[in-house]
């Protein structure tokens, strides 16, 4: 055997010793690894199926909930949406929490559901739901409340840069109108009807509104009044020409 193949063979078995203690030295890391890889898939895979289930779940009840209270059973919906709210999955508690507190309005409970509102509205992270929750519960003051109470909930939705100006202006505009504060009232549903954003319901709706407030002699007629007034009768008109009256039948 030659002097090199010699020398070849030792730096081969230099560089197996040299590969066996490596791996003797890292195996363990590169198995757990391994092995942490497959349990975090594990993980994630049950996970899924766990949350997927526990949806379904939340999703039977739920409607369950609202079959009971459809068919009169109040008391059997109340209890099945505080066990859906006490264990949620998937947001069904958020939703069971929300039907909870429209059937307590739905039974005349206005206390109550006002209470589930503002408890909905200090507890949701998310901006919109907060904002859903205080919009139900000043909705529900509207007629039980005060218009400071409405305002308590409202008055930071009724702001040029909210998304639920237009509700909460037209709420608070109700609230005014009972409560005997004309100005106010016209002023807020001024701002819906110049709302470059108002929906055409919503446009006539408040026009009705300023229409029978200057019906009653409670605000002047001037301009939006004047527009308002011109709009209401244009609905009416409108409404004439797409239903026409009935004929009768030509007798033969």
């Amino acid at each position: 055997m030659s002097q090199d193949n010699i020398f070849r063979e030792v730096d081969e078995e230099l560089r197996s010793d040299r590969m066996r203690a490596l791996w003797r030295r890292f195996a363990p890391f590169v198995i757990g690894g391994a092995v942490a890889i497959v349990l975090l898939v594990a993980i994630n895979e049950g996970w899924s199926w766990y949350s997927s289930s526990r949806s379904a779940e939340g999703s039977q009840q739920l409607y369950a909930a609202l079959d009971a209270a459809e068919a009169g059973d109040i008391a059997g919906a109340e209890t099945q949406l505080d066990a859906i709210a006490a264990n949620p999955s998937g947001g069904y508690g958020t939703l069971a929490q929300f039907r909870k507190a429209a059937l307590l309005a739905e039974q005349g409970d206005s206390a109550g559901a006002v209470a589930a509102y503002d408890a909905l509205s200090s507890s949701q992270s998310n901006p919109r739901l907060r904002e859903l929750a205080l919009l139900l519960a000043g909705k529900t003051l509207v007629d039980t409340g005060t218009v400071a109470d409405v305002e308590a909930r409202l008055g930071t939705l009724a702001t040029d840069d909210s998304q639920m100006r237009r509700p909460a202006r037209e709420l608070l505009g109700l609230a005014q109108y009972k409560a005997g504060d004309f100005a106010a009232a016209e002023q807020n549903f001024e701002a819906v009807l110049n709302d470059p954003l108002v929906q055409a319901p919503v446009r006539n709706r408040v026009s009705f509104y300023i229409a029978q407030m200057i019906s009653d002699g409670v605000i002047e007629a001037e301009t939006p009044a004047e527009d308002a007034a011109d709009a209401v009768d244009a609905i009416v008109q409108d409404d004439a020409v797409a239903t026409p009256a009935p004929t009768e039948p030509v007798a033969e």
